[in-house]
């Protein structure tokens, strides 16, 4: 097995809360600083700034899953990863057409930057990414894994737009295979109320909206090959 660190929630300047420094340039220029090997672009609702950040880390060596962060009907957050850019933006076209018809008003909620490989903004979200989409909770797993992706239900420990803060529960009928913690020491805790959970992987990431929060090579995955199927395939995976 191949020890890798890696940072799987990340935000670009597409997200109207991601700051402007935020570029696919700048992003995948400070995760290559941070000694990171392996990263995951998650703009809320949209993976369209997926393409650009691929470029980069190809250019750097660095391991790139395109993804999202999507926001359930119930508003619980779900880090989405796929193996190609291919998958990702066929889920984006899939989820843009079931986001909340809100027109996003910059000056309160910020800007939606569509960029292209040179940093330079090619187009702007007009729908407001934040906003809650059509799609209920129980329905992602199964979406998700028909564009060959894997569903991690988000910051499960935080107390709003998290699946148990939301829900009060882990659906019963859940075949989630991996969980995301803001901080793994909350872990025991909510898999002794959650006995679902305890085989479940467990990953942190940094949900960085802003350059300096980008997480340092500290965390470790353990996977087969260093590539975005062989990260996904250890997602997938329940713990033993």
């Amino acid at each position: 097995m191949i020890p890798i660190f890696y940072d799987f929630h990340l935000h670009s300047c597409l997200s109207p809360c991601g700051d402007e420094d935020m570029t696919p340039a700048n992003l995948v220029g400070m995760a290559m600083i941070k000694g990171l090997q392996a990263i995951a672009l998650t703009d809320h609702n949209s993976s369209k700034n997926c393409p650009a950040a691929a470029k980069h880390a190809e250019e750097y060596g660095l391991t790139f899953l395109p993804g999202m962060e999507l926001t359930t009907q119930e508003e619980v957050h779900v880090v989405c990863l796929f193996p190609t850019l291919e998958d990702a933006l066929a889920y984006d076209a899939f989820v843009h057409e079931r986001i909340q018809p809100v027109v996003n008003k910059p000056e309160y909620f910020g800007y939606e930057r569509i960029m292209d490989e040179n940093d330079c903004q090619t187009a702007e979200e007009n729908l407001l990414l934040i906003n809650a989409t059509t799609i209920p909770f129980d329905k992602v797993q199964d979406l998700v894994e028909s564009y060959h992706g894997v569903m991690i239900p988000a910051h499960i420990d935080k107390s709003s737009n998290a699946l148990i803060a939301n829900l009060g529960f882990v659906p019963p009928d859940s075949h989630f295979t991996c969980v995301e913690y803001a901080n793994l020491d909350n872990a025991p805790a909510l898999e002794e109320k959650n006995p679902y959970l305890k085989k479940c992987r467990k990953i942190t990431d940094s949900d960085a909206h802003y350059l300096e929060n980008i997480n340092e090579a500290v965390h470790v995955l353990h996977v087969r090959e260093n590539t975005p199927a062989g990260i996904i395939e250890m997602l997938r995976t329940p713990r033993n």
